[in-house]
């Protein structure tokens, strides 16, 4: 039976990646903020508040979540240039998802995409091979993350997430 945490599958770090796959991941990341809107465009506020799984969070919650979550990505792009191998300040996703501004219509985090990706895609193609190699350390896990690596993530976890609305729909027959 298919895991609905992980519709699209877990996320694989690379060693490397090439120029190609890089243009595909910063292209799902372009593209993310219109899929997304598109699969939640008229949605009942009863379907944005069905979570999409037992336990997860709510259609509505994952889209403030991506936010979020990509903002503190492109932040930590930043660090990476701008800082020797930072040590990122890592956050509590769970209880971001329980904040104030998550009850609010999924059009403000939506906005908020199409802003920080629109920016963070102008950045991301003006890196150079030396740059892609920049790395952050994580200050739970303590592992070192490659900025290549950080494209290919996000560009998963956009993906991931969408699926999650996606995947709910078609179970859900909306």
């Amino acid at each position: 039976m298919e895991d609905v945490r992980y519709p699209i599958g877990k996320f694989t770090a690379l060693e490397s990646h090439t120029a190609e796959e890089l243009d595909s991941c910063i292209k799902r990341i372009e593209s993310l903020p219109n899929r997304m809107e598109l699969a939640s465009k008229n949605l009942s506020d009863t379907q944005l508040d069905t979570p999409y799984r037992d336990g997860g969070w709510t259609v509505r919650q994952v889209i403030h979540h991506v936010a979020d979550s990509h903002m503190n990505a492109y932040i930590r792009v930043k660090w990476m240039l701008t800082e020797p191998t930072p040590v990122i300040k890592a956050y509590d996703e769970k209880a971001w998802a329980q904040t104030g501004e998550t009850s609010a219509a999924p059009d403000l985090s939506i906005s908020l995409l199409k802003s920080l990706h629109a920016k963070w895609v102008v950045l991301l193609r003006t890196l150079t091979a030396d740059q892609l190699q920049k790395q952050y350390i994580h200050p739970d896990t303590r592992k070192h993350v490659a900025l290549h690596n950080l494209i290919g993530m996000y560009a998963w976890h956009g993906d991931h997430h969408l699926a999650h609305i996606t995947e709910l729909k078609k179970r859900m027959g909306w």
